[in-house]
């Protein structure tokens, strides 16, 4: 390479390696390893996955796919048969739904896709981090603004940003981290008034009270991302999708890698679908007990947990929250550490877990806060 050559490529590395990016956090082999800790004795609470999917039910399923499936062959009809599954669960038709590795991935798409270079990119603060690596990846610029002190909407707020230039409004309900749904008449005025593509993102949807899915039919502007990551406990897989007027969704699917995703996640996707009776059963378990979960967590002295419309609970506490994520690592129970939001200067993240896992969370916060009586049993 000569030094014109060299100099443009130091550039590029130095200017890549200074973008944000999806740290990795702490795994249960990382806690037993820096705890002396057995790994059985850890609870798993940082990344909102899905424990009330029966583990045993999953692999059986996995087991089918693997009979299926010839893996020496590339996908054929499996991406085109997911669709199906996913539109007649959704009551649309299948060319409203867009398939991919993820919905983070397909987010990522949506960016490269409508925003370039002097666009601006529009959302909301605190909300999910992924969206503004994405925005700041594709050389976009990024605007957010504050959620109103009760998290809800600054509607106001958000139309005073809207110029020529923002493209793309991004609105994450149920909202990661804070874990509220928005009032589903703000999110409609919103759509109607932005001048760009709003993407709304509704990985946490199986567990709330409404979905804007049936508003894809009534504007053109609206990509809605759902993820099996999370109500279908497929995280290990990486399996989403995007719905959207049949333009749009065409749009979405335009990628230039062929067979981007693999045979096993589509067909597993599907088989979740055709079971998703044990799905809806799981949601329904994980919602009852999460509402135990924030009544529990606000019994606390020195707690303040939030009402959630996720599989995950925001909580503030008195004391320093890097003192109590610290705390809780040593006791072998793994939360997400937040820090400060908005005028909540100590907060923490803990997903819905199955009720032994919850109780070993409250009695880990309570030891840490002074209180040192233990529950027992279920949440």
């Amino acid at each position: 390479m000569n030094a014109e050559g060299k100099k443009w490529l130091e550039a590029k590395l130095a200017a890549i390696e200074a973008l944000e990016s999806y740290a990795p956090e702490k795994t249960i082999a990382s806690v037993a390893k820096d705890y002396g800790l057995s790994p059985a004795a850890i609870v798993k609470l940082n990344f909102n996955e899905n424990m009330y999917i029966p583990r045993g039910k999953i692999a059986a399923l996995l087991r089918e796919v693997a009979e299926e499936c010839d893996l020496r062959l590339y996908p054929q009809e499996e991406e085109e048969q997911l669709r199906e599954a996913i539109a007649k669960y959704l009551r649309l038709q299948p060319e409203y739904v867009a398939v991919g590795n993820s919905s983070d991935e397909v987010m990522d798409r949506v960016t490269r896709l409508f925003l370039g270079k002097g666009d601006v990119a529009l959302t909301f603060t605190p909300t999910f981090s992924v969206f503004r690596y994405c925005v700041q990846y594709n050389g976009a610029e990024y605007a957010a603004v504050p959620l109103q002190k009760d998290f809800r909407l600054d509607v106001e707020g958000l139309r005073a940003a809207f110029t020529s230039k923002t493209k793309l409004l991004y609105l994450c309900s149920p909202n990661n981290p804070t874990g509220n749904q928005f009032a589903s008449a703000e999110i409609e005025a919103l759509i109607e008034d932005f001048p760009g593509l709003v993407m709304i993102d509704e990985a946490y949807g199986e567990f709330a009270e409404y979905s804007v899915v049936p508003l894809v039919e009534r504007y053109e502007n609206l990509v809605v991302l759902r993820t099996f990551s999370k109500a279908f406990g497929l995280a290990g897989l990486r399996l989403g999708y995007a719905v959207a007027n049949p333009a749009l969704a065409r749009a979405v699917n335009k990628i230039p890698a062929p067979y981007a995703i693999n045979v096993a996640s589509l067909t597993m996707g599907r088989k979740l679908l055709e079971n998703v009776g044990m799905v809806q059963a799981a949601v329904a378990a994980l919602k009852a007990e999460r509402g135990k979960l924030i009544s529990k967590l606000n019994e606390i002295r020195g707690v303040e947990a939030f009402d959630s419309q996720a599989n995950f609970v925001l909580f503030n506490t008195r004391r320093s929250c890097d003192a109590v994520y610290v705390d809780l690592l040593k006791k072998g129970v793994i939360i997400k550490k937040l820090g400060k939001l908005l005028d909540y200067p100590n907060c923490l993240r803990a997903t819905v877990g199955l009720p032994e896992m919850n109780v070993k969370l409250l009695n880990a916060l309570k030891e840490s806060l002074g209180e040192m009586h233990e529950e027992r049993g279920s949440v």
